[in-house]
């Protein structure tokens, strides 16, 4: 009897290395819609590793999860001012570039930002800008400013982003006012501005401006380029602006959280997100910017540069401005948010 137990226990041990392998698993959180869910199943296929995937609205939400603890996420995908506040909270942890090779897809322009000045913390994922998509079949003139978010011709025939920082930020430009301003009595203006508009808002929405603006519920939408890009390509009505009083310039990159719990599972997934092929992939399926030289290569480089939504031109960068984390200043962004929304 003690020899089959000994033996059943070495068996044991012998297969606990290949239940592990066939266990791993990696938990992933990121954006709605943004990333070709058949990436998930390629990721599995090649490296055995299941993804747990699941999806957040906003930075915000993302973020309180992360930071109460109560979840454990191995790879997230935040924006610029949530990595500066997440650095800065030591939520995220540095990320090892030995296990990410194919960091060299990355175009050196998109790293060292303001955020991760030494580019410790975040592979960049995406870029885009803010801006108004329009139906040119039913908006007369082309905007060309923040202000058609104002007229009454478009009453209950827009969309705002249900976002606190993206929209109070467009609303402090519209003001004059900086988009990153802290100023109480600016950030009123911003309130004034948006309770105002009210009325003329059809619904806050994320995710959802896409299905709207193709099926032609709504003439103008604040969106991201990203959302611009695929809701033109399935609505050829539909054409994107940055208006000419400025914008927010964006970058969505690949973190690993302090608390993961599988980093050598998240070093993979990662480096397999730089890979061109599936960087390129993503692209399609996202349609935001992306900052990976050898994907856009394999896309054509010619056809992906021609388009003004990938490729700004310059003047209209200039014009554009990177969310800042605003430290202790988040919280007056979030009362007066609720105190706009709570209208609605």
């Amino acid at each position: 009897m003690k020899k089959t137990i000994l033996a059943l226990a070495v068996l044991a041990l012998l297969c606990c290395p290949l239940l592990a392998l066939a266990n791993e698993t990696i938990y992933v959180y990121n954006w709605g819609d943004y990333i070709d869910e058949a990436v998930l199943d390629m990721f599995t296929e090649e490296t055995g590793i299941e993804v747990v995937y699941s999806m957040y609205e906003t930075n915000e939400d993302m973020y309180a999860r992360i930071a109460n603890g109560g979840e454990s996420y191995d790879v997230i995908f935040p924006s610029d001012y949530m990595i500066e506040r997440m650095i800065q909270e030591n939520l995220l942890q540095k990320i090892n570039w030995e296990n990410i090779p194919n960091v060299a897809n990355i175009d050196p322009r998109f790293t060292h930002e303001s955020y991760d000045p030494n580019f410790e913390y975040s592979v960049p994922y995406t870029w885009g800008t803010m801006g108004i998509l329009y139906n040119t079949e039913t908006v007369e003139e082309a905007p060309t400013s923040w202000q058609v978010l104002m007229d009454d011709t478009y009453m209950m025939d827009m969309l705002m982003l249900n976002s606190p920082r993206d929209t109070l930020a467009i609303a402090l430009v519209m003001c004059g006012h900086d988009l990153n301003s802290v100023d109480p009595a600016e950030l009123q203006d911003a309130k004034n501005l948006l309770i105002e508009q009210k009325p003329l808002v059809l619904a806050y929405v994320v995710d959802e401006v896409k299905d709207k603006m193709i099926g032609g519920e709504a003439s103008v939408a604040m969106v991201w380029s990203g959302d611009a890009t695929y809701c033109m390509s399935e609505n050829d009505a539909l054409d994107y602006v940055v208006p000419e009083e400025g914008s927010n310039i964006f970058y969505d990159s690949i973190c690993i959280p302090a608390n993961a719990r599988n980093v050598s599972g998240a070093e993979k997934f990662i480096d397999f997100l730089c890979r061109a092929d599936i960087a390129a992939m993503n692209y399609e399926y996202v349609g935001y910017a992306i900052p990976n030289t050898a994907a856009i290569e394999l896309l054509g480089a010619e056809e992906y540069n021609a388009s003004p939504v990938n490729n700004p031109p310059q003047e209209v960068l200039d014009k554009c401005e990177v969310f800042k984390y605003l430290g202790d200043d988040t919280k007056l962004y979030d009362q007066i948010w609720t105190e706009i929304i709570s209208e609605f």
